[in-house]
């Protein structure tokens, strides 16, 4: 019987979503599952689940300035969430108004800045800036907390809404299994010779888009932008050779490693994915998975149940729940191992 979107429903308590970080990156729980086996640990305590010789594979990706408010030419307010550049002065992005502009009309954002609505792509715009898009975002934009943190985002958002190794800006979300690592725990996993290499996926804000459709054959993704280094590609052949294993930090890192693999082979290079992992799914590069918890009926939830099986993440999340792990953004993480199959 075809899977829908009711198999991946579950019921979360309001109190135990995280609206603000811990004071410290790497205090968060760890919640181990290999099979029907679930162990509660502590992030800080990763480098006993890992091995030498295993390689963590990270998105670097930095979060954007990316949301922007205003008014239309007509004194509507408006908000702006920059969802990629296009070219170097226009963007993508969804535009939140009371009635939808118009091709050709102009939106002061910021107070400052002064964008012109260039048309329609779907449910996203294309909008120009006058100037370099990137930077005059970096400049007068805000940072995007995701619409279920119920509060703007405050001067320590700007240093724990980002990983300690973000270097490539693109993102409007935080890669957010990234956000416990800090610079002494990535030097415990040296010390235990567990290796680190770089992905790039710049997540866009379809990752806050709800699936709509009870078939989820009939969803389709949002296309974001990846890259996949050849000296990662490297690390993972000499991963392999050694008998090591292939760690993706992340469901971003994953999606690029599975996406640039679809052909059997590790493709090197920039490329754009919309691959939507639901259970059956052949994955061919990723062998454990560093994961929060993910809301109800999401694409990220399904990806999980690929990857541990949809039992156990159902088993898993039932005992999150009762033992009070926080969830999502802010949450507490995952180490999943991939079912076998």
């Amino acid at each position: 019987m075809p899977l829908t979107l009711a198999d991946f429903d579950y019921a979360l308590p309001p109190e135990l979503v995280a609206q603000a970080p811990l004071p410290q990156r790497s205090a968060s729980r760890l919640l181990v599952v290999d099979g029907e086996r679930r162990t509660d640990s502590q992030f800080v305590d990763l480098p006993q689940w890992l091995r030498a010789g295993d390689l963590l594979v990270m998105n670097d990706s930095r979060v954007l300035h990316a949301r922007l408010l205003g008014r239309k030419e007509s004194g509507g307010q408006v908000e702006v969430l920059v969802e990629r550049l296009l070219e170097p002065d226009v963007v993508l992005a969804q535009v939140r108004a009371s009635k939808s502009p118009q091709p050709g009309s102009r939106l002061r954002l910021e107070d400052v800045l002064d964008v012109e609505v260039l048309g329609r792509e779907g449910e996203f715009y294309r909008l120009r800036f006058a100037g370099d898009a990137a930077e005059l975002i970096e400049q007068h934009g805000r940072l995007p907390l995701p619409p279920y943190i119920e509060r703007t985002a405050e001067a320590p958002d700007e240093l724990r809404y980002q990983t300690v190794y973000a270097r490539e800006t693109g993102s409007v979300a935080a890669p957010t299994a990234g956000l416990h690592f800090d610079h002494d725990l990535l030097a415990k996993l040296r010390e235990k010779q567990v290796e680190v290499a770089y992905v790039t996926l710049h997540v866009g804000a379809g990752t806050f888009q709800p699936v709509r459709v009870e078939n989820l054959a009939e969803h389709r993704m949002h296309t974001e932008r990846y890259l996949l280094p050849q000296s990662t590609a490297d690390a993972i052949a000499a991963t392999r050779a050694r008998g090591g294993r292939i760690v993706a930090v992340g469901t971003t890192s994953l999606r690029v490693l599975e996406s640039a693999a679809l052909d059997g082979k590790l493709k090197v290079g920039a490329g754009e994915t919309a691959l939507f992992v639901t259970p059956g799914f052949k994955f061919r590069v990723v062998d454990l998975l560093i994961t929060n918890f993910h809301l109800s009926k999401s694409t990220l939830l399904m990806l999980v149940s690929a990857f541990g099986g949809l039992e156990e993440i159902r088993d898993a999340y039932r005992h999150a729940i009762a033992a009070r792990y926080r969830f999502f953004s802010y949450g507490d993480a995952m180490l999943l191992h991939r079912k076998s199959t």
